[in-house]
């Protein structure tokens, strides 16, 4: 397979430069829906998705859970040569997900406007963020599907397929938000129905392939044994308990930012949240799209092959976060911009500062984002888990805590910064503990 073979500085190339480019092409039309939504809908309906947008993800991280855990063991089952028992795993993972979505679709349904109701939003807000959610909550088992798909897309070596499939979903989502916003003036759901139709299009276009049996994974009859489930659950852990950590942190931070600034404040963040999405989308995809590279030579025990890997992905993230924090801090007014209606000039000044501060986070925020991925690849699930858990919850809380009384929204801007750099400590130390205790070679070493 190309994971063993390929040159490791092509292999990087190879499968990050389609990833990242998926990445952040899908998160270019997260930026459109803002930019549709603020411009052509008002302030309180950009509050509304930024306030909802929390729970949606909590409904994506369950299928977000099962596709890692899974194609981590499945890369590493491939890399011992045991095809059969990985074709099982994806089918068994694959019709679990479908359940999953089937329960999420009907509890954000229901529960969506009691828990909106407990944030303090005012009743239009919060009208307009049921309004959007239930959509999703509709089209939720197509949806969750295409989130999950895309990690078995790159364990098959279809980076490239992938990446189209992205692109032919974003393009989509922004020719739908202008139909259905700009000139039929549809209102807030339909933001999410242009968003819930193109992904849907792209669940059907992924799962096309498994379906003709001509890649390594296709669909097989059977189940895996609990025990087996419990552990690539186990694995997958960290990547629920991130989505679900920064879910129930980005709560937190609308519920601080209501009572100290109000809706404006909320809108403020999200502004720069949506132009952060970009950069986050980068660095994650960048560090996601190595993980069946590295999870399949961890399986073959090629350890310095993991270790060069791994530092390529390091370097490229460094590099990406310090180029993304030159261009916010001397292009942010420019960004800021697109989002805001004519007249809109406290939003667009509560924007700009906020994007100066919290932009100094890069520094440090690629670190625990890339270790984190890092650990989860090497089927690490506990220490994954603590890096993302404390990178996600623990530090920006407590930072959260710390900072906003003191200093107010200026505060909540730079706790990102502090958090950063807190969690950027304790992943380097839970990686350095691994080395010394025998880490990834013990573990390949016992595998073989």
């Amino acid at each position: 397979m190309h994971f063993e073979t390929m040159q490791p500085t092509r292999l990087f190339f190879h499968c990050a430069i389609p990833s990242m480019i998926s990445m952040a092409v899908s998160s270019l039309y997260t930026v459109a829906d803002g930019i549709f939504v603020g411009r052509f809908i008002g302030q309180d309906a950009l509050a509304a998705v930024n306030l909802v947008m929390p729970l949606v993800m909590i409904c994506f991280a369950l299928a977000d859970m099962v596709a890692v855990g899974s194609s981590v063991q499945i890369s590493i089952l491939l890399g011992r040569r045991e095809e059969d028992q990985a074709r099982l795993t994806f089918s068994s993972c694959v019709k679990l997900i479908a359940a999953f979505s089937c329960l999420a679709g009907v509890l954000g349904f229901f529960l969506s406007r009691p828990v909106l109701l407990t944030m303090g939003a005012g009743e239009n807000v919060t009208e307009l963020a049921a309004q959007y959610i239930r959509v999703y909550a509709l089209f939720s088992p197509l949806v969750m599907v295409f989130f999950a798909i895309d990690n078995y897309l790159r364990v098959c070596g279809k980076a490239r397929y992938s990446m189209v499939l992205n692109v032919v979903t974003a393009l989509g989502n922004i020719l739908l938000d202008f139909v259905f916003i700009v000139l039929l003036r549809w209102g807030i759901w339909s933001a999410a129905l242009a968003s819930c139709l193109s992904l849907s299009l792209g669940t059907v276009l992924a799962m096309a392939p498994f379906f003709r049996k001509k890649l390594t994974l296709y669909f097989v009859r059977g189940v895996i044994p609990l025990r087996q489930l419990g552990h690539l659950l186990a694995n997958g852990s960290s990547e629920l308990f991130t989505n679900i950590a920064s879910s129930a942190m980005m709560l937190i931070l609308n519920a601080v930012l209501l009572r100290i600034g109000g809706s404006l404040a909320v809108a403020a963040v999200s502004v720069v949240l949506y132009v952060d999405s970009i950069v986050n989308s980068l660095v994650f995809g960048l560090a996601d799209s190595m993980q069946p590279a590295i999870s399949y030579c961890h399986g073959r025990g090629l350890r310095i092959r993991v270790r060069v890997l791994e530092q390529r992905v390091l370097l490229t993230a460094a590099a990406i976060s310090l180029a993304a924090l030159i261009f916010m801090r001397s292009c942010g007014g420019g960004l800021i911009a697109l989002f805001a209606q004519k007249g809109d000039g406290a939003l667009l000044m509560m924007s700009l500062r906020a994007m100066e501060l919290f932009s100094l986070s890069y520094v440090v925020s690629w670190v625990d984002a890339c270790l984190g991925s890092y650990l989860t690849a090497l089927d690490r699930p506990g220490r994954s888990l603590a890096v993302t858990l404390c990178g996600t919850l623990v530090f920006p809380v407590l930072s959260l805590g710390i900072l906003a009384p003191l200093w107010g929204l200026d505060g909540v801007w730079c706790m990102p910064l502090a958090a950063g750099i807190a969690s950027a400590v304790v992943a380097v130390a839970a990686v350095a503990a691994m080395g010394r205790t025998g880490g990834a070679a013990a573990s390949a070493d016992s595998q073989e």
